[in-house]
């Protein structure tokens, strides 16, 4: 089974010598208390409180599951005491405003704290984790009445938010949700309807649960443009314990994340309250969207490093055959599966999406930190370019590393060959948990969509690809001469000119046929993805160079093995790349000619 060690030096390495998150702190106004003592001080008891207390439940949970009985959900044992000593640390609010119980830090803060609890158990996780939706869609959107209403117990973890968006007839397409919102006399409204695969839609770890609810008025437009938003909690604040008729009416039966309790809910005349304006229910949901999504491409990260400590110890451990080399242990009957080449191929892969992973989605954090930072200051114009910019990030971050993170967890599922499969040694339910991130907040096929059809060629002509792509360009241009790092310089240089390439042709293409975008959407996700990590390689590739030669805070084996790493994705995963970019040129004839009754003769 593998045992979670928070990544404390490859963390350190990012938020220190990478992307210097001390000067960033600086520039924000919520920014002042996070100094570096803070954040190490942060880190460590993290690491504590995922290490001993989270991440030891992670196999029993799987094994127990949550269980439903009378409408009400119990999660596996020991989850309650560990969420209790989660609040009592003041862990939920950590990212929140003091006037609601919070501590006020930067929210890059908020998702160092997610991805370290996620990697040693993402199934716990989700609970508080999706209260975090809640809490920001309230803080922005609700008035004062709600704000002081509900922000507090939400801040505090002593209640539980969710977002209540699928139903059994639509899940993307939102434009047909059917849950009524009827008016009352008093300005409450009554919701009933079905929403389906509600994560922590019910459980035992708070006292109430907050649902953040999308329903009709009863003359509300069709489509996207008749949807409203309702607060709708399970106990109407000062009566907890009498039902407001918000019940979990069954538990999916699904393939992972088992302790996480996904669920089918039932709201029979529940009384809500409308919270934004309304039918502009879709822009109050989705207002922090792109965070939310950050937070979901953490998973690729989570999976891809919690699989590598799992099989990194194995494959020192496990003797099989020769190496092909030579001996490399000869007083032992074979030799350790680390020193077999493919063996060793499939380690780096995890390794360098973990590591390049993490690096992606550090940087992205800085972007959201600045996008709060414009909505502290009452600055809407720097609030909305902060969030165009992150916006452009975000499908590739999700689509890209929880695409690559399932496929890490499958390489650490095969290191271990057939043990791989069995329970006992716990790949298999790696890779059965994170199978469910490459499909919600948005398939890769949506995420994919979004990024080329909405992000690059509606909404910018591809200038989000001009303008991230000129990072690729300056670091190449600087380096170019410098011996170490002047294959990555060319490298990248060749990288930013293919990408803007591959841009412009899909761009004319799609003019002339509008299926273009479907069919390169997934194969230009990808490309994006290789060439963003690409670039954060890169980065890291210098500051290790550098610290060699000038010294820095980790061991000199730690920057020779950066360099290292850097090297194997340059050269055996960045080429992967290439085959996404001539695919996504490909016309749209082969992909749309067969016709849907054409696909089988054999059954219908």
């Amino acid at each position: 089974m593998p045992t979670y060690k928070a990544p404390l030096r490859d963390m350190r390495f990012l938020i220190n010598e990478v992307f210097d998150f001390e000067s960033h702190y600086k520039t924000l106004p919520n920014g002042e208390e996070a100094t570096p003592d803070m954040v190490e001080a942060i880190l460590g008891e993290l690491a504590k409180l995922c290490e001993n207390t989270i991440g030891p439940l992670y196999h029993s949970g799987d094994h127990e599951s949550c269980k439903l009985e009378d409408g009400q959900v119990t999660t596996p044992k020991g989850y309650k005491e560990a969420y209790q000593e989660y609040v009592a640390g003041g862990w939920q609010g950590l990212s929140h405003p003091a006037e609601y119980g919070g501590q006020g830090l930067p929210m890059s803060l908020g998702l160092f704290k997610q991805e370290m609890m996620g990697t040693a158990n993402w199934p716990f996780a989700m609970y508080p984790g999706l209260s975090l939706g809640a809490m920001n869609t309230i803080q922005l959107h609700g008035d004062e009445d709600q704000k002081a209403t509900y922000l507090t117990p939400l801040t505090e973890g002593t209640w539980a938010g969710t977002m209540c968006l699928t139903e059994p007839q639509c899940g993307t397409d939102l434009g047909q949700v059917k849950t009524k919102a009827e008016p009352q006399a008093d300005g409450s409204y009554k919701i009933t309807g079905t929403k389906i695969f509600i994560s922590s839609g019910d459980h035992d770890l708070t006292e109430n649960i907050v649902h953040i609810v999308l329903a009709r008025l009863p003359d509300a437009p069709k489509g996207t443009k008749g949807i409203s938003l309702f607060i709708v909690p399970k106990y109407l604040p000062g009566k907890i314990g009498e039902s407001n008729g918000v019940v979990c009416g069954s538990l999916e039966k699904k393939m992972g994340i088992k302790a996480s309790a996904t669920c089918v809910m039932n709201f029979d005349e529940a009384t809500g309250f409308m919270i934004g304006e309304e039918n502009k229910g879709l822009e109050c949901m989705f207002t922090f969207m792109n965070s939310a999504r950050i937070g979901t491409a953490c998973q690729g990260i989570a999976h891809a490093e919690l699989a590598y400590q799992g099989s990194l110890p194995y494959a020192k451990e496990r003797r099989s055959m020769r190496a092909l080399s030579g001996k490399k242990d000869p007083d032992a009957v074979a030799d350790a599966l680390i020193h077999h080449g493919d063996v060793r191929r499939m380690l780096l892969k995890q390794k360098a999406i973990a590591e390049g992973g993490r690096a992606m989605i550090y940087f992205a954090a800085q972007y959201a930190d600045n996008m709060i930072s414009g909505m502290l200051e009452d600055d809407q114009e720097k609030y909305d370019r902060w969030d165009s910019e992150l916006g452009f990030l975000t499908p590739i971050l999700k689509g890209f590393l929880t695409e690559k993170g399932l496929e890490v967890a499958n390489d650490a599922m095969q290191i271990f060959g057939g043990h791989g499969y069995i329970k006992e040694h716990g790949m298999e339910q790696i890779v059965r948990d994170a199978r469910i991130a490459t499909l919600y907040e948005g398939t890769t096929g949506i995420q994919a969509l979004d990024l080329l059809g909405r992000k690059v060629l509606l909404s910018s002509r591809g200038k989000c690809v001009r303008d991230f792509s000129k990072k690729l360009v300056d670091f190449g241009t600087k380096n170019l001469r410098d011996g170490q790092l002047r294959p990555y310089a060319w490298k990248l240089l060749k990288i930013a000119a293919e990408w803007n390439y591959l841009t412009t042709r899909i761009m004319l293409n799609a003019a002339k046929d509008r299926e273009m975008v479907g069919t390169a959407s997934h194969d230009f996700l990808m490309y994006s993805g290789y060439a963003m990590m690409a670039y954060f390689w890169a980065l890291q590739a210098k500051v290790a160079a550098d610290k060699l030669e000038h010294g820095g805070a980790e061991p000199k084996e730690f920057y020779q093995a950066k360099l290292a790493t850097a090297e194997f994705f340059f050269e055996r995963m960045l080429p992967t790349a290439k085959g996404h970019a001539e695919a996504a040129l490909k016309p749209t004839k082969s992909t749309m000619q067969l016709a849907p009754e054409h696909f089988s003769f054999d059954y219908e």
